[in-house]
């Protein structure tokens, strides 16, 4: 595997966490070569975290580990797809997903 070629335009890359199934975006996160790396040889997911500057492995101190169906790269190589079997919740908040704050919908109030 060419590992390179998803960072070419730098050292971390978009990271878009689906859950299979039901489709639905549970999360945002970046990955740098080593996370990637590290996500293949396990089957789990391994970001990269911009505020402590290290490697994290999703789900290692809750529980709500996510099981790594596939991983799609997008026309430009440089976003990730990634579908997971979920375990829990995937946010942090204790919310299924991270994104469940409406600003804006049709029709409707907007924030």
């Amino acid at each position: 595997m060419d590992f390179d070629r998803y960072f070419v335009k730098g050292e971390l890359i978009p990271a878009i966490v689906q859950e299979e199934g039901t489709g639905e975006v549970l999360m945002l996160a970046y990955m740098n070569k080593e996370s990637l790396k590290k996500t293949f040889e396990t089957g789990y997911t391994w970001f990269y975290s911009r505020s402590r500057q290290k490697l994290w492995n999703k789900g290692a101190t809750s529980g709500h580990l996510q099981k790594v169906v596939d991983i799609k790269s997008d026309c430009d190589d440089d976003t990730l797809l990634v579908t997971v079997i979920q375990t829990g919740a995937a946010c942090h908040t204790g919310n299924h997903s991270c994104f469940f704050t409406d600003i804006w919908k049709e029709g409707g109030e907007r924030n």
